[in-house]
């Protein structure tokens, strides 16, 4: 009796697990209870459906920062995705892989390089969700996703937009002009891809493709900027890697809107697939590998980048599996989002 009262005042994770054992075990414990017993998260009962109200707030968030910005600016800061900064990394990655590619064997990559592509990256995503959303307007106010967008709910006008669009290319200019002129020059080529990309999707079941072609463009800028030409043994490898990347993390994006892709006349490769996704995804993951083990092969990388491959791929086997649930809304979301982050952190480890 002693021993069940003291388990019973147990504060925090501890006390409902002391309580039902001082009540005589779990033998006719509802089914909230017995799942509050079967891990570390006891305290939150059975799991409950996704909702804004569930999702943990984290005090120093990208979401959070923006709420906290003074009311008028907060449109841009959400236009710009600023609150989203998946994005942003997705296009830093490319520029990271191929900066340290190209450092000097036995060296760090080049830190200014580093800090000045992901400044870069911060205002070219920003600028390419605002062409984006240019584009997109009247699409936009027609699917429950991107009904709120600050342009489709409008919060600010077409030439607002447009001003503030010239603003961030004006500042993602004065960071190209920091590099080499190959790299300027090479650097000023990509903004045809980030202008036409919102287009594809009218025209072709392929607008991944051209979103891959722009987002990594870093693969072939970041070598370049610290080499003063691209190696393209070494750079189009990497390049035609991070392509397949983004085919399959978009393909995944792009199934929860199939609904309103096909309401309104939108294609993608979510459509193209369809029930063949997780063939083509599976496909496209393994030469993505064969092009990371062509770039490691081309210069000359060493064990600790194979076995980063090895990991890239084996959470992309992991993806494969989970794509069983891929046509279900919700798992599409929860799929989605974990790939992104686990993903971003595994092939943070590629060049190093």
């Amino acid at each position: 009796m002693a021993t069940a009262r003291f388990l019973s005042r147990l504060p925090g994770r501890l006390g409902l697990r002391g309580c039902l054992l001082a009540r005589g075990g779990s033998a006719r414990l509802p089914t909230a209870a017995l799942w509050a017993l079967s891990g570390p998260g006891w305290d939150h009962g059975p799991p409950r459906p996704a909702g804004p109200r569930q999702r943990p707030t984290r005090a120093f968030s990208a979401a959070a920062l923006v709420r906290a910005a003074p009311g008028p600016l907060q449109p841009y800061l959400r236009l710009m995705r600023l609150d989203k900064p998946i994005g942003t990394w997705l296009l830093y990655l490319p520029c990271t892989w191929s900066i340290a590619l190209a450092a000097e064997p036995g060296c760090w990559p080049a830190w200014d390089m580093l800090l000045l592509f992901g400044t870069g990256a911060l205002l070219m995503r920003g600028a390419g969700c605002t062409i984006n959303d240019m584009w997109d307007r009247e699409y936009d106010k027609k699917v429950t996703r991107t009904a709120s967008r600050p342009l489709a709910a409008g919060e600010i006008s077409s030439f607002q937009s447009l001003v503030f669009l010239g603003g961030q290319l004006s500042l993602a200019l004065c960071v190209l002009l920091c590099l080499n002129y190959y790299s300027i020059a090479l650097g000023a080529a990509s903004l045809s891809l980030v202008v036409t990309y919102p287009l594809m999707k009218r025209i072709t079941y392929w607008p991944q493709l051209f979103l891959g072609l722009a987002f990594n463009w870093g693969a072939l800028l970041g070598w370049s900027a610290v080499q003063g030409s691209c190696n393209w043994s070494v750079c189009l490898p990497l390049y035609f890697s991070g392509v397949l990347w983004t085919l399959i993390y978009d393909t995944i994006y792009a199934h929860q809107d199939r609904r309103d892709d096909l309401a309104i006349g939108v294609k993608s490769t979510a459509l193209k697939f369809n029930e063949n996704t997780k063939l083509w995804l599976s496909g496209f993951s393994t030469m993505m590998l064969l092009g990371l083990t062509v770039t490691g092969i081309n210069c000359d990388q060493t064990f600790p980048y194979y076995a980063a491959v090895m990991a890239v791929g084996f959470h992309l086997a992991q993806q494969m599996i989970l794509t069983y649930s891929m046509f279900h809304h919700i798992h599409t979301r929860r799929a989605n989002h974990h790939h992104h982050h686990h993903h971003v952190r595994s092939s943070q480890g590629l060049p190093f």
